[in-house]
């Protein structure tokens, strides 16, 4: 404990520190204004030590958490005999042997001025689809450079992606400070690096802050070795930056039906969250996809019945009439009601291991609705270097592109840009059940004569579906399958052969058996494929 000791003394935090449990009120009771942010970036670019050293200097770490701290460090530490604050958010044992971030970690805290929720986010490659997730409910993105390296592939791709997810403020924090000598021609060099870089991103502020993250410099307070930087230091930054949210301010409602809650002859509400807009009781509704119209008349919060309520809120509604509405259906206002469309086109980062190819047949989750889809036309694919756009006919792990979906049934959708709830969706893959991209509906965009794919060009995806290489891992897999194919069909053939004496007979029932077999194992797979998507449907799994 002696070095936490040493720093304790010398550590001068932002505003007073609240403990780990502090409820996040200001002085007069009222909400303090919650900030989620998440720091992304390369690997190694110290983003756990970023925020472990934040929580331990605002106070947000427990007398026993920094004892384990003291001992972990000298277990797992990569400071020598200095505490690893990167060991405060690094809490799965293989993040720990191998000094890296794997999955999303949460942290809550607080200061006098606002309360905190940051994500920290994995680095590598292999887990861009960790980094999406934690990004989908940011409000800001801490994106860490290493002062010695400067701009990298991934610092270019988690810059798109959190462009990509709807955050639209950035805070640049130039870390490992230290190892330059604290030169100020260095972090000028990366903040122009940096700008020209995501000029088309469409961010709405970009903040450059230099940081030591391992020796606290400008992360709470002033560093008196970079007295050629004038802004405010990390934490009184995050502190100060404000964030509009548009959601609440748009005329009419939204209001997507997670559960319809019955629990008596009397009583029938239909509960979610508020996706945007303000309701109130006595307004005019109309049930999406099915037009059927009522207005609102109870509206119950946690709290009791309310009067009206904003976007966010998780509340349940009651209406005047007996209509029919379930899971997936969306509850909306009169005015300017989200549009119903059955085709959609949206931006995709793909996370799965087998390439996308146009033809492939995936599960659409979009807010509280599943439904079938299959992906009919993939327009073009995103340089993660120069963010231009190019002809594609696959997409790999971790590629974005924009594609066309068409769904097997009409559902309630609007631009990314003006709703995350019901502008983004995961698809799921109907074999094996991951996800396997995040989806970004791009509704303004008009698709572009010739780029639906051709009649040759579906029957070859519906084909490689049907016999098997469309869903496999890789050329070996393929490889492997048709091998048993073949093997099998052999066996059978000699078996009939010898059976009948007459090969020409055993030859037309073995082709005849692998036919078959291929296509009763499509459609099983649709069948299935149905039955689950309405067993989500319908709210069996609430």
């Amino acid at each position: 404990m002696a070095a936490l000791a040493k720093l304790n003394s010398a550590t001068a935090a932002a505003g007073v520190p609240h403990p780990a449990n502090d409820e996040g009120h200001d002085r007069e009771g009222g909400a303090r204004a919650l900030l989620r942010f998440i720091t992304c970036g390369s690997v190694d670019d110290g983003k756990s030590t970023l925020i472990g050293r934040i929580l331990y200097e605002a106070g947000a770490v427990l007398d026993d958490q920094l004892t384990t701290l003291d001992s972990d460090s000298r277990k797992f530490g990569t400071q020598g005999a200095a505490p690893d604050f990167a060991l405060l958010v690094d809490g799965l044992s293989a993040e720990r042997e191998q000094g890296i971030t794997i999955d999303v970690a949460y942290r809550y805290f607080s200061t006098e001025q606002r309360g905190f929720i940051v994500a920290d986010t994995p680095g590598h490659e292999q887990y861009t689809r960790n980094m999406a997730t934690g990004a989908s409910t940011a409000d800001l993105a801490v994106i860490l450079i290493d002062a010695r390296k400067g701009l990298l592939p991934q610092t270019r791709r988690h810059s798109f992606i959190v462009s990509l997810v709807g955050v639209r403020h950035v805070v640049v924090a130039v870390n490992k400070m230290d190892l330059v000598g604290y030169d100020e021609a260095v972090f000028a060099r990366i903040e122009r690096d940096y700008r020209q870089a995501v000029a088309g991103l469409g961010f709405a502020s970009i903040d450059f802050v230099p940081v030591s993250a391992r020796d606290g410099e400008n992360v709470t307070s002033p560093s008196r070795l970079m007295p050629w930087y004038r802004g405010p230091a990390l934490l009184p930054l995050l502190e100060s930056v404000e964030i509009l949210s548009e959601t609440q301010a748009e005329a009419g409602f939204a209001l997507p039906v997670q559960w319809v809650n019955r629990p008596d002859l009397d009583f029938r509400g239909f509960s979610g969250t508020l996706a945007h807009g303000r309701v109130r009781v006595g307004d005019a509704v109309v049930a999406l996809p099915s037009g059927r119209r009522s207005s609102i008349a109870r509206i119950l919060a946690p709290s009791g019945d309310v009067s009206q309520a904003g976007a966010g809120q998780a509340l349940t509604v009651t209406l005047a009439d007996e209509i029919d509405v379930s899971r997936g259906d969306v509850l909306t206002g009169m005015v300017d009601p989200p549009p119903v469309r059955q085709e959609l086109r949206a931006r995709l980062l793909w996370t799965g291991e087998a390439p996308l190819q146009a033809g492939r047949e995936v599960i659409v989750k979009l807010a509280t609705a599943t439904a079938n889809a299959e992906i009919i036309a993939l327009h073009h694919s995103v340089d993660i270097e120069s963010y231009a756009e190019a002809p594609a006919e696959h997409l790999g792990m971790n590629g974005i592109g924009l594609a066309t979906l068409r769904l097997d049934r009409a559902l309630v959708v609007l631009d990314y840009r003006r709703s995350r709830e019901l502008g983004g969706f995961i698809l799921v893959d109907r074999m094996s059940n991951q996800t396997v991209a995040f989806g970004f509906i791009e509704t303004a965009i008009q698709e572009a004569p010739g780029t639906r794919p051709n009649g040759k060009a579906r029957a070859a995806g519906r084909l490689a579906r049907i016999f098997g290489w469309g869903h496999g891992q890789d050329r070996q897999a393929w490889q492997e399958a048709t091998s048993w194919r073949l093997a099998s069909g052999s066996l059978v053939f000699g078996a009939l052969a010898l059976a009948t004496g007459r090969w020409e007979i055993a030859a037309v029932l073995a082709i005849a058996d692998g036919v078959l077999r291929t296509l009763l194992r499509s459609v099983h797979a649709r069948f299935w494929a149905k039955r689950h998507a309405a067993a989500l449907s319908d709210g069996a799994g609430i």
